[in-house]
């Protein structure tokens, strides 16, 4: 049994798929769980509880908006650090730039922490990310909902440390594009704006988790097993 942290998590998909595998599990997020588990803890990731003994930590959304290529069109033009041609409506460069720090903080954190396993789900960087972040990082693992039997396009990247890549599970075959079934994989991307798209977006699929609770898990597990002898 591997002592797991799952970080900025509030649905619970991640905990549950590590949890129904045995293992110790909590779950961190600055909001309350949404199914009421009294295995959430409500707080930053940053303030200590990365400390307290965890095998293997999953962060599962970090804040990422600003980190990523499709966001870095809000945080310069060209060059870098240039000012932005276009910022979202009612906001700033510098709140941008706030986010961006913050996101920047969160992730050096949890990945330098002092835990030998670390999973983090980020999308693929764009420069100005990278050029903040631990000379340690490697390129992510790409992975697709569609390899875990989830019919649905989704590339989410993975930042491993101490862990394998992750396996397909159950490679689902692709639809034609623009079918009426592709349109349906692609539905996460064409979600209309409104106030819970981001957080609908964001949600961990989860045949992913319990691949990664399988994978990730049993690999924690034989690795403490043999470092006990």
């Amino acid at each position: 049994m591997a002592k797991v942290l799952i970080g900025c998590e509030t649905s619970g998909i991640a905990r549950r798929a590590f949890a129904a595998r045995g293992h110790d599990v909590w779950s961190c997020d600055m909001l309350p769980a949404e199914d009421g588990s009294n295995r959430h803890v409500v707080c930053d990731i940053r303030d200590g509880i990365l400390n307290d003994g965890w095998d293997l930590l999953a962060v599962m959304h970090p804040p990422c908006t600003r980190l990523c290529r499709s966001g870095r069109r809000w945080m310069s033009g060209p060059g870098k650090w240039t000012q932005p041609k276009k910022l979202p409506a009612g906001r700033t460069w510098a709140d941008m730039r706030d986010e961006f720090d913050t996101g920047v903080s969160v992730f050096t954190a949890c990945w330098t922490a002092p835990i030998e396993r670390v999973a983090i789900e980020n999308p693929e960087m764009n420069d100005l990310a990278r050029d903040r972040m631990p000379g340690d990082l490697p390129t992510p693992q790409m992975v697709q909902p569609f390899w875990f039997g989830e019919p649905a396009y989704k590339a989410t990247g993975w930042y491993l440390r101490g862990l394998p890549e992750l396996e397909p599970t159950d490679m689902l075959p692709e639809p034609e594009r623009l079918s009426a079934e592709w349109k349906r994989w692609c539905r996460i991307h064409r979600m209309p704006p409104g106030p819970e798209r981001a957080r609908l977006r964001s949600r961990s699929f989860p045949k992913m988790m319990a691949a990664a609770a399988d994978q990730w898990g049993g690999h924690a597990e034989t690795m403490m097993e043999a470092a006990n002898g």
